[in-house]
């Protein structure tokens, strides 16, 4: 790799043995990506409080220094770590606080965390917790690069935010918090930018649930390659992007899409495909619709639901409102729960706006930091539950070993209230 003056001194260790450690990673990882050099990046989301016994054990052994050398930085050495040279976020972590009591959840883990979050946060990681940075404050600008870690992110930035950045992982984030450096690849080059492939929408796309279940198709279609989207598709919002990205990134691994005339780097086909052939469209229409809800939903039998999850990505304030609207004066079946997931940001304004308690006066709850696939915790007994996330609905049965059911959030606060799946495709 080709490094620059101020590269070269920090590997030599002019800013320390974290410093070095750090580049010293990030020359190993270029390497092996065939890359020439490296990015300036001023904007890094990574994971470095989330509990786990690996974790639990370092710190016993040499404390919160000893943990982020290892797991963050691949470094066996005795070494102090500084402040993050960059902005740098916490994404989404385990539970916290308010999931005592209510989630199967180690209170050590929560402990452990709580400590995590204070040594971080000293060394300027802004304690974000969530998935969704985007919506807490994070949003980077039009063709900054970035390192973020979470397909759902990752891809949000790319495609909504026009940022650039590849799915990084917990090492490489947090060798880029201390340098501002990640490889310069991939999606950072605007020639792997462009569309790959053409989707043509036959079938109306006007809700949450219609943009869901298109990401699924087109990320199955497609796999990791960088799909452009037209036809009968209604104007989107944040909530409906930030499924849609979601959905596409775990059928497929989807980094990067292009609505024309919607995504900032797509003002019009020709724009989304860099001035090369508009390759022929593949049509997703009443038939790829049909399928794709009943593959979503083939793990389902029972209609028995014990368990419903909303908000993955963690819930919008809009998400968590259409939820105190839909329970308001009802009440949950006594053998279901009810847990709401979003950034604790964001809760405090539901909380304020009296959505939070609509929601536990039915018996609900809104919950933040986490959600039942990162720290693999559900209910206790849970066998069938019910989310309008095509994203849980996905991994759920493979992490957890429960069935799903895939539906619009009225359905599921529709089985939360009266114990069984009645949902469809309309």
């Amino acid at each position: 790799m080709r490094l620059s003056d101020d590269e070269r001194a920090m590997l030599d260790g002019a800013e320390g043995p974290a410093v070095a450690a750090a580049m010293d990673l990030l020359v190993r990882y270029g390497e092996a990506l065939d890359c020439e050099r490296l990015c300036d990046v001023r904007n890094v989301a990574g994971t470095m409080t989330q509990p786990s016994p690996a974790k639990a054990r370092l710190v016993k052994e040499g404390g919160w220094h000893k943990a982020f050398a290892v797991i963050n930085l691949d470094c066996d050495d005795d070494i102090e770590i500084p402040d993050m040279r960059v902005p740098t976020c916490q994404l989404q972590h385990g539970f916290g606080p308010d999931a005592d009591g209510v989630v199967p959840y180690p209170k050590e883990s929560i402990q452990l965390q709580d400590d995590a979050e204070a040594f971080y946060g000293r060394r300027g990681v802004s304690i974000l917790a969530t998935c969704t940075p985007y919506q807490v404050g994070n949003l980077p600008t039009r063709g900054e690069h970035c390192a973020w870690m979470e397909s759902s992110a990752v891809v949000y930035a790319n495609s909504v935010l026009g940022a650039r950045t590849n799915c990084e992982g917990t090492a490489s984030t947090g060798a880029a918090g201390l340098t501002g450096k990640i490889p310069c690849w991939g999606n950072h080059l605007t020639e792997n930018r462009y569309g790959t492939h053409l989707v043509d929408v036959r079938v109306p796309v006007d809700d949450f649930m219609e943009w869901g279940m298109l990401g699924y198709f087109v990320g199955d279609l497609v796999q990791e390659a960088r799909p452009v989207i037209v036809g009968d598709i209604a104007q989107p919002d944040l909530v409906d992007l930030k499924h849609f990205g979601a959905a596409a990134a775990t059928s497929g691994g989807v980094e990067l899409y292009h609505i024309p005339g919607v995504t900032p780097e797509a003002p019009t086909l020709e724009a989304a495909f860099g001035g090369t052939p508009v390759p022929d469209a593949v049509s997703y229409g009443p038939r790829e619709r049909r399928a794709v809800y009943d593959d979503i939903n083939s793990q389902g039998s029972s209609t028995d639901v014990d368990f419903v999850l909303l908000g993955c990505p963690h819930a919008s304030v809009e998400q968590i409102w259409r939820a105190a609207k839909a329970l308001d004066g009802r009440r949950l079946n006594s053998s279901t729960q009810l847990w709401i997931m979003a950034p604790r940001a964001l809760k405090a304004v539901a909380d304020r706006s009296g959505y939070t308690e609509t929601i536990e006066r039915a018996g609900g709850r809104v919950l933040s930091d986490s959600c039942p696939a990162m720290s693999r915790a559900a209910p206790t007994g849970t066998r069938v539950f019910a989310t309008d996330s095509a994203k849980q609905a996905h991994y759920l049965p493979a992490i957890l070993g429960i069935k799903a059911w895939f539906g619009s959030l009225e359905e599921c606060v529709d089985a939360a209230v009266t114990g069984r799946w009645s949902g469809g495709l309309r």
